[in-house]
């Protein structure tokens, strides 16, 4: 056999059984609280005669797949710069941190996936008996996107909350101004908006309430809430409510001229969105639709046309 191919089989081999056991890993879910701690007292009580005894009664979790995934983000963390790890960290915010994805997950990840698409562009560049130089650099690309992949997702994580606190701030804005109009209080308005809105918006703002319950100053909650998201209407918004507190300024009018200056923010939104439709609909056009209609359309006369020249 081959060397070359041998080597790309275990590698690939390898790169399938440690995406398999990460998986393993991201599905098992750890005992934490009160029964970590009841297991834990369960097993002072039981008092093990060995060592190994005492090892088989963790969980699968805690004997192999912990310590597999701390080396591998431990390479992660040493091919990673620092400042990434803060852009990471950042991107992870921005996406709400997820429970399933904090920033030693993604460290694992990307070098799990960078391992397993090398080690299958190895295998088939082996099979497909391609050049040294040409195999090196699909090797090479595969390996680059197996590393950002993560990323990516993690970026359109952030993305996708990102658009949906925007689409949700204006109908938020209009329940808070209502609210505090009807005679509630500021805290008690964004209670009630918190408890009415199920996207992020209103987990962001429930986040704001459980911080100044805590302790936390009115303007430091709003302006923590601010440097969560990369929303530009709500930075102004919060810097407009972190104003008026200041000053001393009501509440219920700041809150109706944010109330307008959002709903006229979204109109120009959706017209400009509509602008983009014809821009956007042109390539499809041209490529996609133009030429099905032309071998419909003039395919029949062009068959005709041929065959009476051809009688000729």
């Amino acid at each position: 056999m081959d060397p070359l191919l041998l080597a790309g089989s275990a590698m690939v081999g390898l790169g399938v059984l440690a995406a398999a056991v990460a998986v393993a890993g991201l599905l098992v879910r750890r005992r934490s609280g009160v029964p970590r701690s009841l297991a834990a007292l369960g097993n002072l009580r039981a008092t093990p005669r060995s060592v190994r005894e005492r090892e088989l009664q963790q969980p699968l979790a805690e004997r192999v797949l912990d310590p597999l995934m701390h080396t591998v983000n431990r390479i992660g963390r040493r091919l990673t710069p620092r400042e990434q790890l803060a852009r990471v960290q950042r991107r992870l915010d921005l996406a709400g941190n997820p429970p399933a994805w904090d920033l030693d997950r993604v460290l694992s990840l990307r070098v799990l996936m960078a391992f397993v698409l090398g080690s299958v562009a190895l295998l088939v560049c082996a099979i497909a008996d391609v050049r040294l130089l040409q195999a090196t650099g699909i090797i090479v690309v595969a390996v680059g996107l197996g590393w950002v992949v993560p990323s990516l997702i993690i970026y359109q994580l952030a993305y996708d909350r990102s658009e949906a606190v925007l689409r949700e701030l204006p109908d938020a804005l209009d329940l808070l101004t209502i609210s505090v109009e009807s005679g509630l209080g500021f805290d008690a308005a964004l209670a009630q908006v918190s408890r009415n809105s199920s996207g992020p918006l209103g987990q962001e703002l429930s986040r704001v309430l459980q911080e100044m319950q805590i302790g936390t100053g009115r303007p430091d909650a709003l302006r923590a809430l601010g440097e969560r998201t990369d929303v530009d209407d709500l930075r102004s918004f919060v810097s407009a409510m972190v104003q008026a507190d200041s000053y001393g300024v009501p509440v219920a009018g700041v809150l109706r001229v944010q109330a307008r200056e959002m709903r006229t923010r979204r109109s120009q939104r959706a017209e400009e969105a509509a602008q983009r439709v014809p821009v956007k609909i042109l390539f499809p056009l041209i490529f996609g639709v133009l030429p099905a209609l032309f071998v419909v359309v003039i395919g029949p006369g062009f068959v005709q046309a041929f065959d009476v020249f051809r009688g000729l």
